[in-house]
């Protein structure tokens, strides 16, 4: 499967129309996000079941800002629309299918319960 480009105008149907869904975030000018591109792309076509988009820092700016975006490469990672990852870097593809692997074994219950706890815990008035 080839990628999506992002925008602001479909950003938020994709992340959470799909099940999981992999974002890139680059410029054209950056070359880190040159060398992880071909990765990426490779991971793209082994992996029919996932999303994969990608988002242009320099035309989609204030979608890069509100994504506080402050390095690029940067990927991150959504599974039930929820963000589950995050990290600026170009990956070898050997870690990318790391990453790819934990997300679909992740145990969405389960961390919905984590978090769910965790903001008990931050506001214990229960009124978060």
């Amino acid at each position: 499967m080839s990628t999506r480009e992002l925008t602001v105008e479909n950003f938020e149907e994709t992340v959470t129309g799909n099940d999981i869904v992999l974002v890139d975030w680059w410029a054209d000018w950056c070359g880190p996000c040159k060398m992880f591109a071909p990765v990426y792309d490779k991971a793209a076509e082994q992996h029919e079941d996932v999303v994969f988009a990608k988002v242009d820092t320099e035309s989609q700016q204030a979608l890069a800002a509100g994504a506080q975006i402050t390095s690029i490469p940067t990927l991150m990672a959504f599974k039930d629309g929820m963000l589950v990852f995050r990290q600026a870097g170009a990956l070898p593809a050997r870690d990318l299918e790391s990453v790819i692997s934990q997300i679909k074994d992740l145990d969405m219950d389960e961390v919905r319960a984590k978090v769910a706890a965790q903001s008990a815990q931050d506001d214990p008035s229960g009124t978060a």
